[in-house]
């Protein structure tokens, strides 16, 4: 059995300590503290399932109603990624399945947390809505406008801000696919 070089050992030591689930006993300076409770009890975690848990169900739910999906008809119809589905289902059915996929991976998030590889899939599901809605950010008309009096800069629209957040949210699932992703492999290497 060949033994690890004490500068390798080292550096693994480090590496344990930060991804310890219990940074507070480490913790030195007030600051670290604040950010090793925070880590301890697992807020980011917390915060972002949770709020991605409401948005899913509110928006998901919302894309269900007559103004949710006439709403949505000109991010979808101008997007080179997923014009395709209204022509396809029509704007309601469209909007229904969106709505629905929406729903379906917010119920994964919260089986998740039982079972992480549900988790998982919400995450690599979102990461695809996500990163299919930030890119509208470019593609839908008036997203990004010119401010008259200003020349050669161009600003978000409240519209544009509005897909802005999409962008936050594609972080959100990435970060959610490599949570769930962390707690399964655990859970593999259990047994």
């Amino acid at each position: 059995m060949s033994q690890i070089p004490s500068n390798q050992a080292i550096s693994i030591e480090k590496q344990e300590l930060v991804s310890s689930a219990n940074l507070s006993r480490h913790a030195k300076s007030n600051l670290t503290k604040i950010a090793a409770w925070i880590n301890d009890r697992n807020v980011p975690f917390l915060i972002s399932s949770i709020g991605m848990i409401v948005m899913l169900l509110w928006a998901g739910a919302y894309k269900m109603t007559a103004p949710g999906a006439e709403g949505i008809i000109p991010l979808v119809s101008h997007s080179p990624l997923i014009f395709w589905h209204f022509i396809v289902f029509g704007p309601y059915i469209g909007s229904d399945i969106i709505g629905l996929t929406e729903i379906t991976a917010a119920i994964l998030i919260i089986i998740g947390y039982f079972k992480p590889k549900a988790g998982i899939i919400a995450g690599l599901i979102t990461t695809f809505m996500f990163f299919t809605t930030s890119s509208m950010i470019i593609t839908t008309p008036g997203a990004i406008i010119a401010v008259p009096g200003i020349s050669y800069m161009r600003y978000m629209s409240f519209l544009g801000l509005f897909l802005f957040k999409d962008v936050i949210a594609l972080g959100v699932s990435v970060y959610l696919v490599s949570y769930f992703g962390k707690k399964a492999i655990v859970g593999e290497n259990k047994n």
